[in-house]
């Protein structure tokens, strides 16, 4: 597996930069997967949230690269799904960060399918 630059942050502190991430452009369903005690994990953490257009899976895609950019000055190993707006994947090798609209997460259900991982959620950045 590919090695994180900047071991400085850990695999937990990215995933909450990342939701923070989330949380400055409205995402909505913000869930972080914690996967480092669940056998054959890919990853450290998963996190997920949801948005309500193509514009906003953009915008959320960005504020996340951003304020991990911004604390870290990582970019991400690997992008996609920018181009279909339904769903994107930022790869950060620890964090692998899932932003859905609403019907492609119902569909593929990450939550459910890493049924093990220890699951935190947070309030959904609207007022």
């Amino acid at each position: 597996m590919k090695e994180r630059k900047n071991k400085e942050v850990s695999s937990k502190q990215l995933s909450e930069l990342v939701a923070k991430g989330m949380a400055e452009k409205k995402g909505q369903e913000i869930t972080i997967l914690d996967l480092r005690k669940v056998k054959n994990s890919i990853t450290d953490f998963f996190v997920i949230c949801s948005g309500n257009s193509d514009t906003q899976i953009d915008a959320l895609a960005n504020s996340v690269e951003d304020e991990v950019y911004k604390s870290t000055k990582t970019d991400p190993w690997q992008k996609e799904g920018k181009t279909n707006g339904e769903w994107i994947l930022i790869d950060y090798v620890d964090v692998v960060v899932h932003i859905f609209n609403k019907d492609r997460r119902k569909h593929y259900d990450l939550e459910e399918l890493w049924g093990d991982a220890i699951v935190t959620h947070f309030e959904d950045a609207v007022a």
